[in-house]
């Protein structure tokens, strides 16, 4: 069962979009950008967001815990124990709005233990919103305020060895470990896109394949990979690395296994891993 509302919480997602845009269509002297101590950018629409969804977030679940991007991260001996929680990544893709290119998101995913039980991601210069619960399916909200249209999304069914499949990367973070991927497969056709919208595509079927061989942490993908499990894909550890990226494990051996990402743990670095939509079953 879960204990909140999904409509709450899309309300939430798409109110801390609206402020973020009005920070966006704004002159860029006033983003107030500065650098974090892990030389990440922050602006004043990351914090702004933050704030709005913190404060929603409080007022729908006053006891439940919220870990955000952006606010000071609790010991892991106090955050082994949490039951529920939120995962929060208040803008995804800051690089990608420094662009002004549009391909940033709001994330927020309700957690279970070591598992997204609830996912909603806004897209704030589109106005999508895309949310999944858990064993409810995965939807897509576009169109005006006073015309809005709900659809349920699936991901693409394919083949491994089918030519031409769809393989979406990170417009900001190329890899040694991408390309070696890349290669396993029939004449791909490349995309490159910024923040948690390559996992979208996989979930909607406008792309098949994301393969993730840099570092990203928990908060950047919560929220996305409910949704692409509940339309029917899978987000598969591709092993572990460092925060600088590299390799600690062979990522082959590794995905394999078939394992699915987890949340929560000690470090809040995800591994490596690749998204898949739905594969037929010889090839899964």
């Amino acid at each position: 069962m879960v204990p909140v509302p999904v409509e709450a919480v899309v309300a939430t997602a798409e109110a801390a979009g609206a402020a973020i845009l009005s920070i966006y269509n704004s002159d860029a002297s006033k983003w107030e950008v500065e650098l974090k101590s892990d030389n990440s950018p922050l602006t004043t629409a990351d914090t702004m967001a933050n704030a709005i969804i913190c404060r929603d977030l409080q007022r729908l679940s006053p006891h439940v815990p919220i870990i955000s991007e952006e606010n000071k991260i609790s010991a892991y001996e106090v955050r082994k124990g949490y039951e529920y929680y939120w995962l929060v990544d208040p803008m995804d893709g800051t690089k990608e709005f420094l662009k002004r290119n549009g391909e940033f998101t709001v994330n927020i995913a309700l957690m279970y233990k070591d598992h997204p039980i609830m996912g909603v991601v806004h897209v704030p210069v589109t106005g999508k919103t895309y949310w999944a619960v858990k064993e409810k399916g995965s939807w897509l909200r576009t169109g005006p305020v006073d015309a809005r249209k709900t659809e349920r999304i699936r991901a693409a069914t394919f083949g491994l060895q089918d030519k031409g499949l769809s393989i979406v990367g990170s417009s900001s973070h190329p890899s040694q470990q991408t390309a070696e991927f890349m290669e396993l497969f029939d004449a791909p056709n490349t995309l490159q896109v910024g923040s948690s919208l390559k996992l979208l595509m996989v979930a909607e079927g406008s792309a098949h394949i994301y393969p993730r061989m840099v570092p990203c942490c928990e908060w950047d993908t919560a929220a996305a990979d409910i949704i692409v499990r509940e339309a029917g894909g899978v987000v598969l550890q591709a092993g572990l690395c460092d925060d600088i990226g590299t390799a600690l494990e062979d990522w082959k051996t590794v995905l394999m296994q078939e394992k699915p990402l987890v949340y929560n743990k000690e470090s809040l670095l995800n591994p490596f891993f690749v998204v898949f939509g739905e594969r037929r079953t010889a090839d899964a």
